[in-house]
């Protein structure tokens, strides 16, 4: 099977086989948005669940799981920064109204790329190449900046404004504080999220690649920014990954081969415990059927870098229609979110430790002026005092430098109602921002990705050979005959069987069983159980491998363990 038409008979396997088809067909459909079918749904739930297993439970000693919602308010947003920085580049067609992602339409139309490109430089390029309207050839107008937020309200109320979570992050952020203190206070802490996000893409293309409307499994992983180490890299320090650096890209010069360590002592990664999160997100590709050799990490250059980015690498995935495409990335984004929500809330969000030894030192603090509060208030003083310690005495002070005399539910607060010291103390715990590595997937592209190296062919048939602990369904039961009712009442009962022990299975009895074991074959079950007229005399049953069409026999008792033991340990049946 050639390479070129890959994708077409995968798009068409899907929709046949109730993988995935564009959302809303009956209307049309709308760009950036699919459905999961009956089977691409559970596949891609077990996709989910494995990467549960490989990033939480395989780590349940310092990662868990939490669960915020899908819309935010205004806010955490502002504070996060992506009401003023995500957004991708927009440009009009002044003859027939349509919008262009203005860098898609000049890398299509240069061949370059325009990764950092102002809307100012895109404009430039556009005029000096004298590049049109892809749909009329009309004239383009000038690149502007589209918000990707989908905006919202909450409530009836105008003012109330809210987005949908264009990622998981901020939820985990805002939580950080409940979940540390649930944890008892340690470092390092793993808060990871599985959910759907959205992004207002300006021309969604590339189908389940590039979605409106998708699913994110990402973790924030929190550290002390002093401790430089990473007790778990040892067990992967001799992974091997490959890795396109800042000074090869710039070059034109391939991915090198790099073990974990290697790339930690060499700086290529900065911090060991992003090299350890890598290499755990290189086996769980491998483990979905992407091969080492087609897969590598870029480091994304500053003016490629997200906003709140120190370093970040792409993890990309070669595909037949689209070349390398990126499945996750993994970013050090340093303090700035939880400092960003600290300033834009006022609330402590920072961890503490206790210092080896105690340190003395000079510290301004910031005392509260009972006596000119008693002197104008008497009475309502102790009321003045609450609120000003409710608000907070650092940021009472500072509107008050900012602003002069200030209101606090009525109540004015003077510049004398607060007064600033230097004391001596003495320091035995260390309060400070954690930084954070982040590992960030995008599950629908995956899915696709898992879905495209599972595509075999075989003797002219197509055969979903998607890795056994992942199928949908993991077994196929077939009485040999279709009008035989002895042999379709003992198929039913292995049927029931299976699914009473758990084992996702299919009972099919249309059609010769070679056009039932090539349906099979396409919707990836790894094995299919026939019941034949040997059953009726032994009560033995053959089982047949999805990827080899080997057969064996074995006892009907032992089917749903044999199958079990399979996807569970990764013996087959005739071992």
């Amino acid at each position: 099977m050639g390479e070129i038409d890959l994708y077409d008979r995968l798009v068409d396997l899907a929709k046949r086989r109730g993988f995935f088809w564009p959302s809303y067909e009956i209307y049309g459909g709308v760009a950036g948005f699919y459905d999961w079918g009956p089977y691409g749904a559970v596949l891609k739930k077990n996709i989910i669940d494995k990467w549960r297993r490989t990033f939480i439970l395989n780590h349940q000693d310092f990662v868990v799981e939490l669960e915020s919602p899908v819309i935010g308010p205004s806010i955490v947003y502002e504070a996060s920064g992506h009401v003023e920085n995500f957004t991708d580049p927009i440009v009009e067609c002044l003859s027939c109204g349509r919008k262009f992602r203005a860098d898609h339409i000049v890398e299509d139309k240069l061949g370059i790329s325009t990764e950092g490109l102002t809307p100012e430089e895109l404009t430039k390029l556009i005029r000096e190449h004298d590049i049109r309207c892809p749909v009329c050839g009309g004239q383009l107008g000038e690149v502007k900046t589209f918000n990707l937020l989908f905006q919202t309200r909450i409530g009836p109320f105008e003012h109330s404004l809210g987005y949908v979570r264009p990622e998981l992050a901020q939820g985990m952020f805002v939580a950080f504080k409940r979940v540390y203190e649930a944890m008892r206070n340690k470092l390092p802490l793993g808060i990871a999220q599985i959910g759907k996000v959205g992004r207002n893409e300006i021309s969604p293309r590339q189908g389940l690649v590039r979605l409106r409307e998708f699913t994110i499994m990402e973790m924030e992983f929190f550290i002390d920014p002093e401790e430089k180490r990473c007790p778990m890299l040892a067990e992967k320090a001799e992974v091997k990954i490959n890795i396109l650096t800042q000074e090869a890209k710039k070059k034109g010069e391939a991915p090198k081969q790099y073990s974990l360590g290697e790339a930690v002592e060499e700086g290529v990664i900065i911090h060991p415990c992003l090299a350890y999160w890598m290499g755990v997100a290189q086996e769980f590709m491998e483990s979905l059927g992407v091969p080492r050799e087609n897969m590598f990490f870029e480091d994304k250059l500053p003016e490629e870098r997200a906003h709140y980015s120190s370093q970040t690498f792409d993890q990309l995935v070669k595909v037949s229609r689209w070349g390398w495409i990126e499945v996750a990335g993994h970013s050090y984004r340093g303090d700035y979110d939880l400092s960003r929500h600290i300033k834009y809330s006022g609330k402590d969000l920072r961890a503490h430790k206790r210092l080896k030894k105690p340190v003395k030192r000079k510290v301004r603090k910031i005392l509260i002026n009972k006596a000119a509060i008693g002197k104008r208030y008497r009475s309502e003083a102790p009321k003045v005092i609450q609120l000003i310690e409710k608000t907070g005495l650092e940021q009472v002070l500072a509107r008050i430098k900012e602003e002069g005399n200030i209101q606090l539910e009525g109540y004015e607060i003077t510049r004398d109602m607060l007064f600033e010291k230097e004391v001596e103390e003495t320091i035995n715990v260390k309060r400070f921002v954690p930084h954070v590595i982040e590992p960030s997937f995008g599950t629908d592209r995956i899915t696709y990705v898992t879905l495209e190296y599972a595509v075999k062919e075989k003797d002219g048939r197509l055969i979903l050979s998607l890795p056994w602990d992942i199928a949908p369904v993991k077994a196929a039961v077939l009485p040999l005959v279709e009008r035989d009712d002895e042999l379709r009442s003992k198929a039913r009962k292995i049927f029931q069987i299976l699914t009473r022990e758990g084992i996702p299975a299919i009972y099919d009895d249309a059609g010769s069983i070679g056009r039932r074991y090539a349906r099979a074959d396409e919707i990836g079950i790894p094995f299919a159980v026939t019941v034949d007229y040997q059953t009726l005399e032994d009560d033995t049953l053959t089982i047949r491998d999805r990827d080899t069409w080997r057969q064996v026999r074995i006892p009907s008792q032992e089917v749903a363990n044999i199958i079990r033991r399979a996807i569970e340990e990764n013996i087959p049946p005739w071992e």
